[in-house]
């Protein structure tokens, strides 16, 4: 039965220049940081979510979308805020670029789209405490 989500793989150019944007500017922590025989496995996490990021070293893939749509493109990686206008102010001035100059009100709560060095889309939300679920 599976239990968990273990890993999931942002591709960068640059481990070194993504692990200082997600630990530095994002403020995740770095949890695994291991160079061996295939490579450096390196993973970054949430403070307290058994869900890690790898941040893995493939230039041809780094930033791409998996394909082209119309309309809002979500990110690969969507970060939940119980604040996230204040966090949005936070992470702004540590030079995190935005989407948008200021988070929106949608249908779940509140949202915004950052992007890392490599053009990795990241969807920033705060759910809607009356909804209770969605995305």
């Amino acid at each position: 039965m599976l239990t968990n989500v273990m890993y999931v793989t942002l591709y960068v150019t640059d481990q070194d220049r993504a692990l200082r944007f997600y630990t530095e500017q994002l403020g995740l922590e770095t949890r695994i940081d291991h160079t061996g025989p295939d490579g450096r496995f390196l993973t970054v996490a949430v403070p307290g979510s058994p869900l890690e990021f790898v941040l893995w070293s493939h230039a041809g893939a780094a930033g791409q979308p998996a394909g082209e749509r119309s309309g809002p493109v979500p990110g690969v990686v969507f970060l939940e805020s119980d604040d996230l206008r204040k966090d949005f102010t936070l992470l702004r001035d540590r030079g995190v670029p935005f989407d948008k100059p200021e988070p929106e009100d949608y249908a779940f709560g509140v949202r915004i789209e950052a992007t890392d060095p490599d053009g990795n889309r990241i969807s920033l939300r705060q759910r809607n405490r009356a909804a209770g679920t969605g995305s």
